[in-house]
């Protein structure tokens, strides 16, 4: 999901420059304009200091100009700390009867738990991806199932063998799994 926002923003913002850019070079370069248009001469400003005191003797003005700015930071923010985070567990803390644990690198048992699920009847292609806390990992699991597969078999087998397999194999205590099914795209048989 991250990229798709990625992506919507930068696409927002770089329309947004470009609209503001060719606006500011149009008047720059002297270009006969609509009257509607922001800036009509090369010595325009977006806001002349008439319009900005009448602006500020509103008293709805600084209130949104402040919930803007503030909205504008909360969305940096969260952009930013969203780019920071890692979307994948990369290690799960195995319990080797020690007191100290192991590590246990995420990408293993997320291939060990896709080849179980892929072993199933039915299954064509099997992802997983592990995000949670190193001693209490999560199991994103998704499933593109034959044109044959019954769903609730195989997600009763998905959780009784595979994922039960890998919780027990490293040694956790639970480990909750969202399943996603997907049908598989295939042709239509021919009756003759």
């Amino acid at each position: 999901m991250l990229t798709y926002v990625n992506r919507v923003l930068l696409g927002l913002l770089g329309l947004a420059l470009v609209v503001l850019g060719g606006a500011a070079l149009a008047a720059g370069l002297g270009v006969a304009v609509p009257s509607w248009w922001a800036w009509d001469g090369q010595g325009d400003v977006l806001l002349s200091a008439a319009d900005r005191a009448s602006l500020s003797g509103r008293g709805w003005w600084w209130p949104v100009v402040f919930a803007v700015l503030g909205a504008v930071l909360l969305l940096a923010v969260w952009w930013v700390v969203a780019q920071v985070r890692r979307g994948r567990l990369a290690e799960v803390l195995v319990d080797s009867g020690d007191g100290q644990g192991a590590l246990l690198r995420g990408s293993a048992l997320e291939g060990v738990l896709a080849g179980e699920a892929e072993g199933l009847d039915g299954v064509r292609r099997a992802q997983v991806a592990l995000t949670g806390r190193r001693s209490a990992p999560e199991a994103g699991v998704s499933l593109w199932l034959e044109a044959h597969a019954e769903p609730a078999d195989v997600l009763y087998r998905v959780s009784a063998e595979a994922v039960a397999q890998a919780r027990d194999s490293a040694g956790l205590e639970r480990l909750p799994a969202e399943v996603r099914m997907r049908a598989v795209r295939h042709r239509a048989a021919r009756v003759n």
